[in-house]
């Protein structure tokens, strides 16, 4: 083999390489949100019970934790490491995580 031979090998895998990452790696961000929407729903679900149980007050996700609402096997934060918050106004139960980009009140955040 001559060294273009080898060259002309190592560029045909660099494309390939390329053209998978541009595939696959839009489509890990979408897995990202759509976990995140699980998640969210699933503790809106287990506030909305502890509440309904005589709870007094919002509780966090370690709250719901501790007092078996939530599995702590289950994830207990988003996929980009940040916390999820709870918000009570009433009978109005928000879930909320802060998204791709870890601030709150942006566009990108997932809410209940």
């Amino acid at each position: 083999m001559t060294l273009i031979e080898i060259m002309i090998v190592v560029v045909i895998m660099a494309l390939i390489a390329t053209a998978v990452g541009v595939a696959v790696l839009p489509q890990l961000e979408k897995a990202k949100e759509r976990t995140t929407t699980s998640d969210v729903q699933a503790i809106d679900s287990a506030v909305q019970l502890f509440l309904m149980q005589g709870g007094n007050d919002c509780p966090t996700v370690e709250d719901l934790i501790e007092d078996g609402y939530l599995d702590d096997s289950k994830n207990t934060v988003d996929p980009w490491d940040g916390d999820y918050s709870i918000e009570c106004n009433g009978d109005n139960i928000t879930v909320i995580s802060s998204g791709s980009d870890r601030q709150p009140g942006t566009e990108d955040d997932i809410s209940s």
